[in-house]
């Protein structure tokens, strides 16, 4: 048997792989609801450009939609035409295989500048980050951007390391894959790549090389022909509703200010992101800081070996993008995901590094108690969660605490052995991929998304428009009830409710919370009843 496994070893190899790649980033992509806001609202817009072929200008609700780019847009659009149909399925698998194109492009800079090993793990590092798994299953923006801007900035870098004939090839994909992102998500795509090639040129003292006609005209031209076409026609036709949303409020604006979409963040946001963002790479990233940084000081570029030169490149890949993304004025949780394939390729180095450091013990054997006091926590989470919380989790409680508990034995088991320990973290990883997330995104609809999807629905077969009261934008509602009109009452606006309550035409939704409120002023009885939210009826004011 031992003698049959090896003489296969490479078939074996490729199996793992696939089998790797369909449990973190397809097992049951199907199987979850869109999610409230972002997904619903951009996949929404998808199917609508899909179904009008319509595929220049975009719509929500009925309005132009003038905040992105389309590029996510017609990617969806790919995908719907050829699985002809809109599904959860459909609309995640483009954002899952640029998942895939961004390892890929990881794994391959990797392997071409330093070696196989350095890529496989590289990409292994990026592929089973905590954040990045997740995004990779969700339909959002920032994982394209992720891609695009990845592609760009490593095919940048290899300009550095390849044969002068081949280099203009890789500039231009520099210049492509810059235009690209521009297309997925406006200024990030093009700030985050130009920037880091900016200082990466000043530090490898090749910025100079960067102004060869055949790497910068060329270059340019194929940017401006990627970018041009469609902010071009927009101007055209839209002007100028397209210039001030597009250029001046969704892009200026909203990078200089939080006042666009109400997203002030402290200025340490990402840090605290990164930290369970990078889960469970933080571990050995903070027991490499501890190990290194009394040596940390300036090197010569010149002086280093491909590896060297490749992580001090990626360095100030990742120190760029984070400060990028931490000046904006607007803050999300998914603007910090192009700083992933950085931060994989400088942990990579730490982990190919034969001896094993006191710290690096240390961090590992609090990685391997954590998670296993975690799943210990699950067995008994009866006795500490509300009922109806620990009613929604115990379908996963076996198997959180299976995972938890076998993965934290193993990680302490290895704490001395590098590689076994590397492959403890990525089968744990693999496993929370195929068999937890599913469950967990399930389980955050309990929350109040299941009734909106349920009210939607309703709304749908009675061919009744959705009136929202207080609620702020859920377009789960718009997505679920096959773009029905929403109409969104804001909060205290007492008489344009009751005037909706009185339309037999309608649903009235609004939040349980607002019961207490609301009976001060309308009679009203309640229709469907939810956990978050319900459907409500007139009665009428109150003398």
């Amino acid at each position: 048997m031992k003698s049959f496994f090896i003489k296969n070893k490479k078939i074996f190899c490729i199996l793992s792989v696939f089998v790797g790649i369909y449990f973190l980033f397809f097992h049951n992509l199907w199987a979850y609801k869109l999610l409230d806001v972002d997904e619903t609202r951009y996949v929404d817009m998808a199917r609508k450009m899909f179904a009008d072929k319509e595929f220049f200008t975009l719509y929500l609700n009925g309005d132009y939609f003038f905040e992105k780019p389309p590029l996510y847009f017609w990617l969806e659009s790919i995908s719907f035409a050829i699985f002809r149909h809109v599904s959860e399925f459909t609309a995640r698998i483009p954002i899952a295989l640029q998942a895939i194109c961004t390892v890929f492009a990881v794994y391959l800079a990797g392997t071409k500048i330093v070696s196989k090993k350095f890529g496989i793990m590289s990409a292994l590092i990026l592929a089973t980050t905590l954040e990045f798994i997740i995004f990779a299953k969700i339909s959002m923006l920032d994982m394209l951007l992720t891609s695009c801007i990845t592609i760009s900035i490593f095919s940048g870098f290899y300009t550095f390391f390849a044969k002068d004939k081949n280099k203009k090839y890789f500039w231009w994909l520099f210049y492509l894959f810059s235009g690209l992102a521009v297309m997925a998500k406006g200024i990030p795509g093009v700030a985050v790549p130009f920037g880091v090639m900016f200082f990466a040129g000043i530090y490898s003292k090749k910025f100079k090389e960067y102004f060869k006609p055949q790497y910068l005209l060329v270059g340019f031209g194929i940017f401006l022909l990627t970018v041009l076409p469609w902010h071009i026609l927009m101007c055209k036709i839209h002007n100028p509703l397209f210039w001030n949303e597009y250029i001046m409020k969704h892009h200026f604006a909203r990078f200089t200010g939080s006042d666009v979409i109400n997203r002030e963040r402290p200025f340490y946001y990402y840090m605290i992101v990164i930290i369970w963002g990078f889960f469970p790479w933080i571990f050995s990233f903070v027991s490499m800081f501890a190990d290194k940084w009394k040596k940390l000081k300036y090197i010569s570029y010149n002086t280093l070996d491909n590896e060297g030169k490749f992580v001090a490149l990626c360095t100030i890949g990742a120190l760029f993008t984070f400060l990028f993304f931490t000046s904006s004025g607007t803050k999300l949780i998914t603007y910090i995901l192009p700083i992933y394939p950085f931060v994989a390729v400088i942990l990579a180095k730490y982990w190919l590094e034969e001896n094993i450091s006191k710290w690096f013990r240390i961090f590992a054997k609090i990685f391997g108690c954590l998670i296993f006091i975690g799943g210990v926590a699950s067995i008994f989470a009866k006795l500490y969660l509300p009922e109806q919380v620990y009613v929604d989790i115990f379908d996963l409680q076996i198997i959180v605490a299976l995972i938890f508990m076998v993965s934290g034995v193993l990680a302490v088991k290895f704490v001395n052995n590098k590689t076994s320990l590397f492959i403890t973290y990525v089968v744990y990883m693999i496993a929370l991929s195929g068999f937890f997330a599913p469950k967990a995104f399930s389980i955050d609809y309990k929350f109040g998304e299941n009734d909106l999807i349920k009210y939607a629905q309703m709304a749908k077969a009675e061919n009744m428009d959705i009136v929202t009261y207080g609620m702020g934008r859920r377009y789960c509602l718009l997505y679920y009830s096959n773009d029905r009109k929403i109409i969104s009452i804001k909060d205290k606006d007492i008489d344009t409710l009751y005037k909706y309550l009185k339309d037999k035409k309608s649903i009235v939704v609004m939040k349980n919370n607002d019961f207490e409120y609301l009976n001060k002023y309308v009679k009203h009885d309640v229709m469907e009843r939810g956990r978050k939210f319900s459907v409500i009826t007139e009665q009428g004011y109150y003398d």
